[in-house]
């Protein structure tokens, strides 16, 4: 910023038209003498808005000039008319110059205009003969000299006279030191000779002594006049004052000089090398920080602190870039002064001349060696969590609801047994899928899409050998993202946990059919002995019932009182099983207040390990509110877990669609309230309706019969009915039972 303004001051300075633009080529500034020719000032002029001074004749024309300038990245020369204030249109040559910065990239554009209309009109005046020479040169607004062909001076305008302020005679021994400071006057006649003997165009700047006694700069330019057969009649000098243009040049020189220095001490390792990859400057943070001097790094020397084991592939990789004429980067370890060796990237990028060569090469060494630990910290990290997600069977995801965009680790991969390049998406997810398990799966998409806090869920995956995995899906919302769904989850596999339980429910259902076994034939032989001794005793009087009556005459008072014996034995048997049945309930009724619905959410919740292993969805509809029932809330727990577990049972073999369990409570007319129990199961036979209560009756492989038995007895007992019906809309069956409402 402070360059800017410093080259604007300088360039208001000048006595010639002056400008500044982007390296687009787009004009961003106008010193005073612009305005103050073109009446422009720098908001008329910024943009493109300064062809309005150029005149219509030129513009195409000059656009074109100045557009192959900037494409070529190099200085140039042209002219154009340019509009005065007054509307008078005059020539000007126009110089357009590259402003770099250090690493040789254009920042800015810098063009100076000189009015020449004056000098075009006098070499049209001399093409044509029709003016006077003198006369041209007179009118011209610089310093103008005319020479003969070999040199010697033949005309000076007043101007020149006036800044020198010698007269004719003195100015024609220019070649003294009056004129041209003693330091210039040999390049000023050497360049002069030069022209001379080869019609070349002259151009030399040199600095004047004005009539004040200061030098000043300027760019004495001249051009040959030459007849129609191409001899050179005269030559034209052209004294343009450069002074405020070179104090420009001398202040962008010193700024480069201040720009230098900064580099230098800038806290990093900055360099430049050669075309051909040796070292030439190193600023001195550099220097500092390898604790060497120029000296001893300048060439190849530099290498000496670079780490062996990683100088055979910097070298290669400097090398390539060399031969790729491209930027270019590499990394290595340096020797600090202190001896340790830091990780570096070495980035460089070439600089070039205007025909595309490779002139310089500019570089910079970052200190990465932080990152470099950070990233091994990180390699080590993933690691060790890849490691543990292999051990544990499990791998992480995460998931945008909103996009579906789905990222996998390697071992949810694995697990999937899908390739690690493989894009992962819900449709291919779906594809692993077992074809029962689907459902879940939308389930769990329907959640998230929803933006449920935490979604869960378990199901099946088919591997490409046809093998079945169980897997347990966990996804927590992400609380950094607010109004997106991301989810940010673990897959784990649970096959061989699952394996694990389905084995020990195996057990524990042998068990269970080996202890009913027992149980039923301890049950068996208890009532065999309690009832046997009251059987006996009736046939025994039976048959001496019979004996008495057959006897001649029939012994009739005999006869009854073994009738009464007889009797007896039969209530002696009754009592007996009386006492098994009360033994089978093992306690009486504690009537009190239940809400069933809590009641059996609370059996749901005791089986859902069950129910899911099951694959059983439980759908629920609790009428709310709804009267308290007046029962005993153990038995009732009782009587629903066995209807749960029958209703899951009825559903085992449905294989074509989801396995749906519904459980409702409602209010009922009379002052009782029901409990539904309906699945999607097989259904069962319209006859057996009522057989399904009969105590030892099942169509289970495994079943005793007794559950339905003991439950309808524990609900009769509460003054409730347990009943059993087929739906009218769909398959499955129904089991409901109706308990009194509690009396307060």
């Amino acid at each position: 910023m402070g360059l800017a303004i410093d080259l604007g001051v300088m360039l208001d300075g000048l006595f010639s038209i002056a400008w500044t633009a982007h390296p687009d080529g787009r004009v961003d500034f106008v010193n005073r003498k612009w305005s103050e020719y073109t009446g422009l000032d720098i908001e008329a002029s910024s943009g493109a808005q300064w062809q309005g001074a150029v005149s219509r004749d030129e513009l195409p024309a000059l656009l074109g000039q100045l557009a192959a300038i900037v494409a070529s990245g190099q200085a140039g020369e042209t002219a154009a008319r340019l509009r005065r204030a007054d509307g008078q249109q005059r020539w000007f040559a126009l110089r357009i110059s590259p402003i770099r910065d250090t690493e040789g990239n254009i920042v800015r554009w810098c063009a100076i205009g000189d009015d020449i209309d004056d000098s075009r009109q006098a070499q049209d005046a001399l093409k044509r003969r029709e003016i006077d020479l003198q006369l041209i040169v007179e009118s011209i607004p610089v310093p103008v000299t005319v020479t003969s062909p070999t040199g010697e001076v033949e005309g000076l305008n007043r101007l020149t006279l006036d800044y020198f302020g010698k007269s004719f005679d003195e100015l024609r021994a220019w070649r003294g030191d009056e004129v041209v400071h003693p330091d210039d006057l040999k390049a000023a006649v050497d360049g002069l000779e030069y022209s001379l003997a080869h019609g070349t165009t002259y151009n030399v700047e040199s600095r004047h002594r004005r009539a004040d006694g200061a030098y000043r700069w300027t760019n004495v330019r001249g051009f040959p006049l030459r007849d129609i057969d191409g001899r050179i009649l005269r030559w034209i000098l052209l004294s343009i004052d450069i002074e405020d243009r070179k104090r420009a040049e001398i202040t962008l020189a010193e700024s480069e000089r201040h720009l230098n220095e900064t580099i230098s001490a800038l806290p990093a390792l900055i360099w430049s090398a050669r075309p051909d990859g040796t070292g030439e400057f190193y600023n001195r943070y550099y220097l500092e920080y390898l604790g060497r001097t120029l000296e001893q790094v300048r060439d190849h020397e530099w290498t000496k602190a670079v780490h062996p084991d990683d100088l055979p592939g910097l070298m290669s990789a400097w090398v390539a870039i060399m031969a790729s004429r491209m930027p270019g980067a590499a990394e290595a370890r340096m020797q600090r002064y202190d001896g340790q060796y830091r990780w570096f990237l070495f980035r460089t990028s070439p600089l070039r001349d205007q025909d595309g060569n490779v002139i310089k090469w500019y570089g910079i060494n970052i200190d990465i060696d932080d990152r470099k630990r950070a990233e091994e910290e990180l390699r080590r990290s993933e690691a060790f969590l890849a490691e543990g997600q292999v051990l544990a069977r499990m791998g992480n995801f995460s998931w945008h609801a909103d996009t579906n965009e789905i990222a996998w680790s390697e071992q949810l991969h694995h697990i999937f047994g899908i390739e690690p390049d493989a894009q992962v998406t819900l449709e291919r997810i779906a594809e692993h899928c077992h074809p029962e398990d689907l459902r879940i799966i939308a389930q769990f998409v329907e959640q998230g899409q929803r933006g449920d806090s935490d979604i869960e869920c378990q199901h099946r995956i088919v591997m490409p050998d046809q093998s079945i995995k169980h897997l347990h899906v966990i996804a927590h919302r992400a609380t950094d993202q607010p109004g997106r769904h991301e989810y940010i989850g673990t897959a784990l596999d649970i096959s061989q946990r699952r394996s694990s339980e389905e084995a020990l429910d195996k057990a524990r259902s042998e068990l269970l059919h080996v202890s009913r076994v027992m149980s039923l034939g301890a049950l068996t032989a208890s009532i065999a002995h309690e009832v046997n001794q009251p059987l006996a005793g009736i046939v025994t009087n039976a048959s001496t019932c019979l004996r008495l009556l057959a006897a001649a005459p029939p012994n009739i008072e005999g006869a009854q009182e073994t009738a009464r014996r007889t009797i007896r034995d039969g209530h002696r048997a009754a009592d007996v099983i009386a006492r098994l049945r009360a033994l089978f309930s093992k306690r009486s009724a504690m009537i009190e207040a239940v809400d069933l619905g809590h009641t059996a959410r609370e059996v749901i919740a005791l089986m859902q390990n069950d129910l899911d292993r099951a694959r059983v969805i439980v759908r629920t509809e609790f009428a709310d509110p709804v009267p308290l029932a007046g029962c005993d809330r153990v038995q009732v727990q009782q009587v629903i877990m066995n209807l749960l577990r029958n209703a899951a049972d009825a559903m085992s073999d449905v294989n074509d669609g989801p396995r749906v369990m519904w459980v409702r409570t409602e209010a009922e007319p009379h002052g009782m309230v029901r409990l539904t129990v309906r699945d999607s199961g097989i259904g069962f036979n319209p006859d057996d309706t009522e057989r399904m209560f009969d105590a030892f009756y099942t169509t289970k492989e495994d079943g005793m019969g007794v559950g339905l038995a003991i439950s309808r007895s524990i609900i009769e007992s509460q003054s409730g009915c347990l009943w059993a019906e087929l739906p009218a809309d769909g398959p499955g069956a129904i089991f409901a039972f109706s308990i009194p409402v509690y009396a307060f």
